[in-house]
């Protein structure tokens, strides 16, 4: 099989109508238009979905690619999607942490938390669709871009590991500072809006600061993400698919793990390691091709080592404010 996609035009579509369905029925049907606070038990179930679903998906993507291609195609490409959702998955957590930053930043009530988070889904999916798609031509016209992605990839990975106790300080972020002295904002939320009138001028709330820092915060992360699943595969469906069902699930994920993240405090030197050993991939593949079906249980067994030991480490610890 030498064409670059195994994706079809209706895969496109139906997928595409999917996420948009999803999203709808989170807004419309499951409570998104309303403030309310996530409970465990509802992060749990929504967690459960969206990796049953991409479970179920990579099923279908092997059902189909074995009847169309045969046996090994459907093997390689099922294995591909797996390997990139959990590499993007991983690294959304990196991206969780962020969240719990700007949140606790703003003080935000754990009531108007999931809506922002679902704009906040909206805007990744379109970024990431651009960056993706740039990254694949890109791939496509000079091969030797996944070289630079390797250096790119081995030097944050080992940043990573030098900052990975390093506290952010929001006071700060240029971005920040520059939305304080060009917008006028004011004092107190008011409830999920963005924009609110006071004597004839428009006014940012505080919640709008925080939609641009997750954006932004996304933006960034998404500079280390999809450069590392171009390690597995440079196929623009398995590519997108994998980012977006990792994205999809990253809110439930937040609001599941959001009050222990302080427990997964060796996670960022694990996902350090993943960058590392996928940039350093990237750069020997002329002389030595590793297998798909090595990187998923390598990967995977870094990030399992880095979780368990962080849960090991903290099981007798309390989270403190910093």
């Amino acid at each position: 099989m030498s064409r670059m996609t195994i994706g079809e035009p209706w895969m496109w579509g139906a997928f595409v109508t999917f996420v948009i369905a999803m999203l709808a029925l989170d807004l419309f049907v499951f409570g998104g238009r309303k403030a309310h606070r996530v409970s465990v038990r509802e992060a749990l179930s929504w967690v459960l979905v969206w990796t049953g679903l991409a479970l179920a998906f990579a099923a279908l993507l092997w059902w189909y690619l074995n009847g169309a291609f045969g046996v090994e195609v459907a093997q390689r490409k099922t294995l591909e999607f797996l390997t990139g959702y959990l590499i993007e998955q991983s690294l959304s957590i990196d991206n969780m942490f962020v969240f719990v930053m700007i949140f606790s930043y703003f003080a935000v009530p754990a009531e108007l938390q999931r809506r922002v988070l679902l704009y906040g889904v909206v805007g990744a999916i379109v970024m990431r669709a651009a960056m993706i798609f740039a990254g694949v031509w890109l791939v496509s016209q000079f091969t030797w871009v996944l070289y630079v992605f390797g250096v790119f990839l081995i030097i944050t990975g080992i940043k990573m590991l030098i900052f990975a106790q390093r506290q952010r300080d929001l006071d700060k972020n240029p971005l920040l500072r520059w939305l304080r002295g060009h917008l006028r904002i004011t004092a107190d939320f008011h409830a999920e809006r963005f924009f609110v009138m006071q004597n004839g001028l428009r006014w940012a709330t505080p919640m709008f600061l925080v939609l641009v820092l997750i954006e932004a915060s996304d933006l960034v992360f998404a500079v280390d993400s999809i450069p590392a699943i171009f390690a597995v595969t440079t196929d623009p469906f398995i590519v997108f698919t994998s980012n977006i069902f990792a994205i999809m699930g990253l809110r439930a994920l937040y609001f599941l793990l959001a009050d222990m993240a302080y427990r997964f405090h060796l996670l960022k030197y694990g996902l350090a390691i993943v960058l590392a050993f996928i940039g350093g991939k990237m750069l020997v593949t002329p002389w030595f091709h590793m297998p798909v079906q090595w990187s998923l249980p390598l990967v995977g067994g870094i990030i399992l080592t880095s979780v368990l030991l962080s849960l090991i480490l903290t099981r007798d610890k309390t989270p403190t404010m910093e």
